[in-house]
């Protein structure tokens, strides 16, 4: 079994629990509330923020094109491809893209974030693929399966987004694994238990974002602005 296959054996309950979430549900059903929808894509655009900022700095450690243009491709497809799913739900929202960005971080989306700075800051790039992949590899699995389960057509809410995510835009999962499974074959079983350390707490935090957009997570204390 390759590793990219034992990292999604070890994560298969978390998958699983992702698939059954009710914000994941609530877009099955097309019944999410605005202010759901709202909370997500706020800060979803800050996550992707910083997820083209780790891939800018895998480019920085990479040490042969061939890996510089995978990440280099995939700033361009956050930039320009992965706005659509966004605008389905400002949309069904009843906002505009532009009215939610520049928003400060939920707990969940900041522990998410600085989990994946500090690995890609610290690691390789095994470490930054390890870490970054649950996101595209939930996001596709999510979508594959709502496409087969609702067969969304255009009287569907979010057919714009099940349709992104389960027609094969997230690709990109199994180029990171093929290049992630060549690369693990040379690391030693420490190192490799490293990198399942860090996919799974991804993976867990993938499950503690749709957590945080449902449940429109903020922090404990508010802090009133000074005047």
């Amino acid at each position: 079994m390759s590793f990219s296959k034992q990292l999604r054996q070890e994560a298969d309950s978390i998958f699983e629990a992702i698939f059954a979430h009710p914000f994941v549900r609530g877009i099955a059903n097309g019944d999410l509330q605005a202010e759901q929808l709202i909370h997500y894509v706020k800060q979803d655009f800050e996550y992707l923020n910083s997820f083209m900022q780790i891939y800018g700095t895998a480019i920085s450690k990479c040490d042969n094109r061939k890996d510089m243009q995978m990440f280099n491709e995939q700033i361009s497809f956050v930039l320009h491809s992965e706005i659509h799913p966004h605008n389905n739900f400002c949309e069904v929202a009843g906002v505009t893209y532009e009215q939610l960005q520049g928003f400060p971080l939920s707990p969940s989306a900041h522990h998410y974030i600085r989990h994946m700075l500090t690995v890609a800051q610290s690691g390789g790039i095994p470490d930054i693929l390890a870490v970054l992949l649950p996101c595209p590899w939930t996001y596709a699995e999510i979508g594959k399966r709502l496409l087969e389960e609702v067969k969304p057509d255009s009287s569907h809410p979010f057919h714009d987004w099940i349709r992104f995510y389960g027609g094969g835009s997230m690709g990109i999962t199994d180029t990171f694994c093929e290049r992630l499974d060549e690369l693990a074959e040379s690391l030693s079983e420490q190192q490799k238990q490293k990198l399942t350390e860090y996919f799974l707490i991804s993976c867990h935090m993938e499950y503690k974002f749709w957590d945080m957009a449902y449940t429109l997570e903020d922090w404990p204390v508010k802090i009133e602005a000074k005047a």
